[in-house]
């Protein structure tokens, strides 16, 4: 009777623990998910189509701000760029007062290279908006975080940090 019960608990026990074993973990599936998110990061820029979304601007000269009621963004295609960012900074030159204030700028880019490197990626382009042309550097980290620090002409440099994504699909 003993034998029985004993070996009916074991059974009993080892069903339980093969159940649980395939079950994920949570490391397993966040190292999944940053996997899956690498993938989606490579596809994104590869193709060369994607979007920048500013969560801070970092003014040169200035306290960093941030942008959660007034972000900004910069839409990356293979053939166009076009760009709504936020400005706090110096303005020179042709900039006249009392204007919007923001870098705005859409158009075939002069200048655009793609460069994987050891963090990531490092996109640089060129950009001429209504007023002014913009050099644009957009370092990518694997996961998606990105730092875009835009040079002007009549402008101080600046940079923003924030997250690429892939750019919403219109609804049908």
């Amino acid at each position: 009777m003993k034998t029985k019960v004993l070996f009916l608990l074991v059974l009993s026990a080892f069903i339980a623990t093969s159940g649980f074993s395939q079950e994920k973990t949570k490391k397993e599936l966040k190292a999944e998910r940053k996997v899956e998110k690498q993938k989606q990061v490579e596809a994104m820029v590869n193709t060369r189509i994607f979007i920048f979304n500013a969560s801070r601007a970092i003014p040169q000269g200035y306290r960093s701000m941030d942008l959660t009621t007034n972000m900004g963004f910069v839409e990356f295609h293979a053939d166009t760029i076009k760009g709504d960012l936020p400005y706090f900074g110096r303005a020179t030159g042709a900039v006249a007062y009392g204007g919007d204030g923001g870098i705005q700028f859409e158009g075939k880019p002069d200048e655009y290279t793609v460069t994987p490197n050891k963090k990531g990626y490092q996109v640089d382009a060129v950009v001429k908006g209504s007023n002014d042309t913009y050099r644009l550097s957009l370092s990518i980290g694997t996961e998606g975080s990105a730092s875009l620090t835009v040079i002007s002409n009549n402008r101080s440099t600046i940079s923003y940090s924030g997250e690429i994504n892939a750019p919403e699909k219109p609804q049908q």
